[in-house]
């Protein structure tokens, strides 16, 4: 296989058959003018070209980890699913390590699997509210919290 252009989004430059889902990584690092740092989060849930999470287990894992996750720390910025669907990005406020936001999104995913409900899961609060499983969601954050211990081997 020839070798791929250096890409400007980091995850286009990351070769998706090299890595073992399930696992979180730093993507990026940036430092801000005023001295702030934000650091990204690729948690991956499910094996990249191999598997991915169903469209409406996504969406309440989006809603349910980003309403709460900031129960437990005031640093997520953004909490969002990626294109395909094998993954979130986590963007918190701070030069973060990996083992700083494990405790984080360890606990969070905790409280999705006990939850009664998602969050704003209603057509006043989100742009599609019809469009969510709990159940789904649930089945999900489960998986990942069960294999706990291989959040940080990213590479097969």
């Amino acid at each position: 296989m020839t070798e791929q252009p250096r890409m400007n989004v980091e995850s286009f430059n990351l070769d998706h058959r090299a890595v073992r889902a399930p696992y979180v990584r730093i993507a990026d690092r940036k430092p801000l003018p005023g001295g702030d740092v934000l650091t990204k989060f690729d948690v991956r849930f499910t094996q990249p070209n191999h598997e991915h999470l169903d469209t409406e287990a996504i969406h309440s894992l989006e809603h349910m980890v980003a309403e709460h996750m900031r129960n437990h720390t005031d640093a997520l910025i953004d909490f969002s699913p990626m294109g395909c669907r094998t993954g979130f990005y986590a963007l918190m406020l701070g030069d973060m390590q990996v083992a700083d936001f494990l405790p984080v999104l360890e606990v969070t995913l905790a409280d999705v699997v006990n939850a009664s409900e998602v969050p704003a899961a209603n057509e006043i609060q989100c742009g599609w509210g019809a469009h969510h499983s709990r159940e789904g969601a649930q089945t999900a954050a489960k998986a990942f919290l069960d294999r706990r211990e291989e959040w940080e081997q990213v590479e097969a």
